[in-house]
């Protein structure tokens, strides 16, 4: 008889079980390819929130404005921050009013009939008016006159001639 001994053991070629490392290999790779992927995503969407409240932090002048005096040199900056809901007028000149006197601020659009948007705090370097973007949305001409303490009674017209006057311009934020 002969004995023939089959050796039922598989036998795993060489090849194949490279075949296996380099899918393994490759399946860890990709596993922190994605891992990465969606941290790189977070960190993203985190800097754009972040990026979005610093924004939202910094004043936006939509409004500007530059009222010039008898010589056509500058004595007022104007600007309107709609998130502030002022008007904010800074003195350019030395200029300061008298112990009886004012500064008044005036929509002067209709020249025929200006309209008193606020008085200015006496000796302040940057004055605020509180104001709408409704209100300046009308207005186009502005102009600052001398008035007695306290401005003018409602109604009434500025003592003329105006000490600063110029265009309000809608500013492209």
């Amino acid at each position: 008889m002969t004995e023939s001994t089959t050796d039922t053991a598989e036998v795993i070629p060489p090849y194949t079980t490279g075949w296996r490392l380099v899918a393994v290999i490759l399946l860890v790779v990709l596993t922190v390819g994605v891992a990465t992927g969606m941290g790189m995503y977070e960190m993203f969407n985190a800097q754009i929130v972040h990026l979005q409240t610093k924004l939202k932090n910094v004043p936006q002048t939509k409004y500007v404005a530059v009222l010039l005096d008898a010589k056509q040199a500058p004595g007022m900056l104007v600007t309107f921050d709609p998130q502030d809901g002022f008007l904010m007028l800074q003195r350019l000149t030395d200029i300061k009013e008298g112990p009886n006197d004012s500064m008044q601020l005036w929509d002067n659009t209709n020249s025929a009939k200006p309209v008193s948007m606020g008085v200015l705090t006496p000796k302040l370097r940057t004055a605020q008016l509180p104001m709408t973007e409704k209100t300046l949305s009308k207005v186009t001409q502005l102009a600052i006159s001398v008035e007695n303490r306290g401005g003018t009674e409602p109604g009434s017209q500025p003592l003329l001639p105006y000490l600063y006057s110029g265009a309000l311009i809608l500013k492209a934020l």
